[in-house]
Formats: C-alpha cells, sequence, structure tokens
C-alpha cells in the first residue's frame, strides 16, 4: 500500500502586539520631538565662518583718523565692511544634539508603528536570499512594495546586507534599531517573522522597568 504524503502546514500567522501595534495617539507632539531628535542628533557643526579676527588683511588704518569727513575706521576687516569678518557666524563648534530618555523614545515609535499599522503600511513577511539582489527585488515586485520600504529582521545577515545594498528604494535596520524617522518616512514596512517578539521585548522593556 502506497505511503501518502501529508501536504506540508501552511505557516502560522504571526499576530501583531496590540500593545506595540495598536497604541492610541491623541497628539503628534512626541512623534515631533524624537523625529526633530533624530534629525539633530545627525548633524554635523560643518559649517565655520571667519570673524575679523581671523581674515587676511587690514593690518593697515584705511584713512587717517580725522580731517577727511569720513567716519573713523582702523580696518577694512570690520564687519560692516565688503571682505570683511562675519559677526556670530557658524565656528565649527556647535552642539546641536537633543536629548530624549529612553522612555519616551520607545513610546514614540510605538505610536509611530501604530499609525503605520492603522495605515496598513505594516506586513509581517520572511525574505528569502543567498545574497542576490534579484532575489529580494523578486520578493518586493511579487508583494507589490514600492517606493520606500524598510525591512525589519532580528538580526542583520551578510547575506541580506548584500542583497539589499544596492536597492536604494529599501532600508535594512535590525529590529532594536528602529526609529521614529525611519518609520515614518517609510511607504511600507516589512517586518519578518521573528522579529516582531524582539520588537515586542524591546519596546517594553523600558515599561517594565519602571514599573
Amino acid at each position: 500500500m502506497a505511503e501518502t504524503t501529508k501536504p506540508a502546514a501552511a505557516p502560522k500567522a504571526v499576530s501583531l502586539p496590540k500593545e506595540i501595534f495598536n497604541v492610541e495617539v491623541q497628539n503628534h507632539e512626541l512623534l515631533k520631538l524624537a523625529y526633530d531628535a533624530y534629525l539633530a542628533n545627525n548633524r554635523l557643526a560643518s559649517a565655520t565662518t571667519l570673524t575679523r579676527g581671523l581674515v587676511s588683511g587690514g593690518g593697515k588704518k584705511p584713512w587717517k583718523q580725522k580731517g577727511t569727513g569720513r567716519a573713523r575706521f582702523g580696518s577694512t576687516r570690520n564687519p560692516i565692511w565688503r571682505h570683511g569678518g562675519v559677526v556670530f557666524g557658524p565656528s565649527g563648534e556647535e552642539n546641536y544634539t537633543k536629548h530624549l530618555s529612553k522612555t519616551s523614545k520607545r513610546v514614540a515609535i510605538r505610536q509611530a508603528l501604530s499609525l503605520a499599522n492603522q495605515a496598513k503600511k505594516v506586513v509581517v513577511k520572511d525574505v528569502k536570499t543567498t545574497g542576490k539582489t534579484a532575489e529580494v527585488a523578486k520578493f518586493l515586485a511579487d508583494n507589490k512594495l514600492d517606493r520606500k520600504v524598510l525591512l525589519v529582521v532580528e538580526e542583520k545577515t551578510p547575506e541580506l546586507i548584500r542583497a539589499t545594498n544596492n536597492l536604494q528604494n529599501v532600508l535594512l535596520v535590525s529590529a532594536t534599531y528602529l526609529s521614529v524617522y525611519h518609520i515614518l518616512n517609510a511607504d511600507h514596512i516589512v517586518l519578518s517573522t521573528k522579529s516582531v517578539p524582539v520588537i515586542k521585548d524591546w519596546l517594553l522593556a523600558a515599561a517594565k522597568e519602571e514599573a
């Protein structure tokens, strides 16, 4: 009697935890603070200007102090002169960082994920790849994931990094490195199956510490 092979069981659907993906957002003030803090903390103080003491030239008095009928000046490097120094300009030593507590950051991320879930941007799917860009591109095309895609995995692997590096519309992040900035800017958020419990444990850790 021939043996009958049972069909492979379909993968169990992963439900999104309500305490992460269904949070009530009464206002967007915290989201705005977290969004601005991300941009500010990545800002470089690269702009610099020269003060009157740093501009070259101006060692000679442009004209004598009295008798010309003109205003007295001691240097052509005066800030009100053309090619003079700059007053109160950036020095390159500015600190633009903004501090947000760990609890506030994680609450903001939960709010951002909830808004994304309400907008039906969040899907749970596993991307399988051997490191080829074409495999990930086919996955995106088959699931109609166009424009900006945020791909969230439990942990980055060399194969995934290599496969997504050349896709301009895909950003690969580990579950514990999610940010409000990337969530709000994404048109689609793809969560791997194993990343969901990691996100839950990570985002609820601060709340458990305070309780």
